[in-house]
């Protein structure tokens, strides 16, 4: 059994928080909720017990796609596990994690909270690969990109208008988790305007999204909090996918073997680094270290080839398809279609503070909204009532397999039965 490396603190750091707790002269770099942007600053003001980011906090779980997470695929798609990650347990996980950061920062946690539960809330099924699939046939149609940091700020500020405050969608927008930063600063966002115009951007240019930095110091920590949250956690999945056969697959990288390791090791170098401090850090090493860590999942985890083939030969034809299909059923006003009777109807319904009808959107901007929102289970549902003649089909490993031999073992099943489906 391998020996577990759990970093602690300095004594210098713990008896210099312990110090400023007691004497109420720690550092605040926290935002502050009586300052909060609206877009409607007549409603939504501060109240004693529900300040400002609390009611962004109440917005977003009670919001009509949240409970949505719940079946949409954080990494490993065409699994009936209760064990391995969906997105809802990642969202929580990025929020505990940020959270006890934020604590010992002295930041606001209510603000950490809510951008971290709303950080996902406009990704799609099937994961990385649905928002790879659904932004090539939205991007083939209009010349715009979709990009699921982006969409989950439509979510919660356009399909749905919470009148979330500017701190909350900005954390959600910057979020991108796939790009790690050695220092994090805030940068500046003062006012919708501004920010309507870097939305805008990342429509039009998909690398803009790579460039944008959260305002707040609590918009920084669920940035790199979702790393964290993710970086081990996929790794524990991976070995219950079979997908690696140990928790040493992967390898160390200097931050740690197994999930708990890592999720230690990280937040104790961020507060170690970045108490005290208006940015966020991690030292060299530990930087260098989750980049390697990260770099090892993408390698043997998010590209393994063949499952990028089942996902390219299943998902990305079933959302082209329902894509074309809806597009045509919406365009000519067939009202019963599943786009007007499970997403216009139901948007519609929400839709309490519009400036126009929903109806009135652009057409394949109402269809990507449709598609991002769905669940992997509705996404296959939805194209087995649309296409009953088909062949196609996406093959689950279930509860009572067993999940034997290597990845390559389980996929060779799959790919066997590609042959059968639609090209």
């Amino acid at each position: 059994m391998n020996k577990r490396n759990y970093e602690k603190l300095s004594p210098e750091i713990s008896e210099r928080i312990r110090q400023d707790i007691e004497n109420n002269t720690r550092p605040n770099f926290a935002a502050k909720g009586a300052n909060a942007i609206r877009r409607n600053q007549s409603f939504d003001k501060e109240s004693i017990w529900r300040p400002a980011y609390v009611r962004d906090v109440d917005k977003i779980m009670h919001s009509p796609y949240y409970n949505r997470y719940t079946d949409k695929t954080q990494v490993f798609s065409f699994y009936k596990h209760d064990d391995i990650t969906r997105r809802a347990l990642h969202v929580q996980l990025v929020s505990r994690i940020a959270r006890s950061i934020g604590s010992v920062l002295n930041l606001n946690l209510d603000l950490i909270e809510a951008i971290a539960l709303g950080h996902d809330i406009g990704h799609t099924p099937f994961g990385h690969a649905g928002e790879r699939y659904l932004s090539e046939v939205y991007h083939a149609e209009t010349g715009r990109y979709f990009n699921h940091n982006v969409h989950s700020v439509r979510v919660l500020d356009g399909i749905f208008p919470l009148n979330i405050t500017l701190d909350t969608l900005d954390g959600i927008i910057s979020h991108n988790g796939e790009f790690e930063m050695h220092e994090y600063y805030p940068s500046t966002m003062p006012d919708f305007d501004t920010f309507d115009r870097m939305v805008e951007s990342c429509y039009v240019d998909e690398g803009n999204i790579l460039h944008i930095i959260p305002s707040t110091l609590e918009g920084c920590v669920v940035r790199v909090c979702d790393i964290i949250a993710y970086l081990g956690k996929d790794r524990q999945d991976a070995k219950r996918a079979k997908i690696v056969d140990s928790d040493t697959a992967l390898g160390d990288a200097g931050i740690g073997t197994i999930n708990a390791e890592i999720i230690n090791n990280l937040m104790v170098n961020i507060i170690e680094n970045s108490y005290g401090k208006p940015y966020i850090m991690l030292d060299s090493e530990h930087y260098q270290g989750m980049r390697a860590a990260k770099r090892d999942n993408y390698e043997q985890i998010y590209r393994n080839e063949k499952v990028s083939r089942v996902l390219d030969e299943t998902v990305k034809p079933m959302i082209q398809r329902l894509y074309y299909k809806l597009l045509s059923d919406l365009r000519e006003g067939k009202r019963t279609s599943p786009i007007f009777e499970h997403h216009v109807d139901f948007v519609t319904a929400n839709h309490y503070a519009a400036d126009k009808p929903y109806i009135e959107t652009e057409p394949n901007q109402i269809v990507v909204d449709y598609i991002a929102s769905m669940t992997d289970d509705y996404c296959t549902e939805l194209f087995n009532y649309l296409f009953p003649e088909s062949n196609m089909d996406i093959k689950y490993h279930g509860y009572f397999e067993r999940l034997e031999g290597s990845v390559d073992d389980l996929y060779d099943g799959m790919i066997a039965q590609l042959n059968i489906f639609d090209r």
